[in-house]
């Protein structure tokens, strides 16, 4: 199923993409599986929202070898691990926000895991049970703040600066994915997530066994080699095979 979340006359609601169409559901596609309501409307008429309100996004860095070799960093014996807040979460289509204190605003392509049930605890080899699907993601990075070593919160945590979607997708196997970036049109990333340092199922249980996940989570399992900086006006592009294309402008 592909599940997308939208503003639909005044009001928040979820449906399931079928072609060229979007059907309504009542709820949510997670613990209460929303059922169809019969409303249907044209997906590219659709104003779509991020497609999974989150309590946290739980981001992983260096999770690509060239990305650490191109910072010039180790490469990582255990998950770099940070924190966005819910309000960095941004919408396909929605600006994002050069902030004024940045002086390098970076793009970086991510698949991001939406986790749909509570997971405390969980193995290895039961992971992927907890996972609704996958979106794409853009973890925009102020580069200039961000400290080789220590807290990236500053440099990763403004306004907008997590742009999610179009929509989640359980269609598809996160270990083998195409990952590319695109700036103006412009190629500047392009990889696979078999090239993941450590897999999504390790993530889960990892990240698990510290801090309980609630549906709607996201992990962001890292970027590949191939980041730069971007400029007011450039539009940044995140394609990832089976899960369309996210697209954003910076203001």
């Amino acid at each position: 199923m592909k599940y997308a979340r939208l503003l639909h006359e005044g009001r928040e609601r979820y449906g399931l993409i079928e072609g060229d169409h979007i059907h309504l559901i009542s709820g949510t596609p997670f613990e209460e599986k929303g059922e169809r309501t019969g409303e249907t409307l044209p997906y590219s008429n659709a104003h779509l929202l991020y497609p999974a309100p989150f309590s946290k996004a739980v981001c992983i860095g260096l999770n690509y070898r060239d990305h650490a070799e191109e910072f010039g960093l180790p490469i990582p014996d255990s998950p770099v691990v940070f924190l966005k807040p819910s309000t960095a979460a941004a919408s396909p289509g929605e600006p994002i926000i050069y902030p004024a204190m940045c002086h390098r605003l970076d793009y970086e392509a991510e698949l991001a895991v939406v986790i749909g049930r509570k997971a405390k605890d969980v193995s290895e080899e039961d992971a992927l049970e907890y996972v609704l699907g996958y979106t794409i993601t853009n973890d925009v990075t102020a580069r200039d703040l961000q400290p080789k070593n220590g807290q990236w919160t500053i440099a990763k945590g403004f306004d907008t600066f997590m742009p999610l979607g179009p929509y989640i997708s359980d269609e598809v196997d996160g270990s083998a994915l195409m990952i590319t970036s695109r700036v103006n049109g412009e190629t500047k990333q392009m990889s696979n997530t078999s090239n993941l340092i450590f897999s999504i199922p390790y993530l889960i249980s990892y990240i698990s066994h510290v801090m309980t996940l609630l549906p709607g989570d996201i992990i962001s399992t890292g970027t590949p080699g191939g980041i730069s900086g971007m400029k007011r006006g450039d539009t940044v592009e995140i394609e990832i095979e089976g899960l369309g294309i996210l697209r954003n402008t910076i203001s």
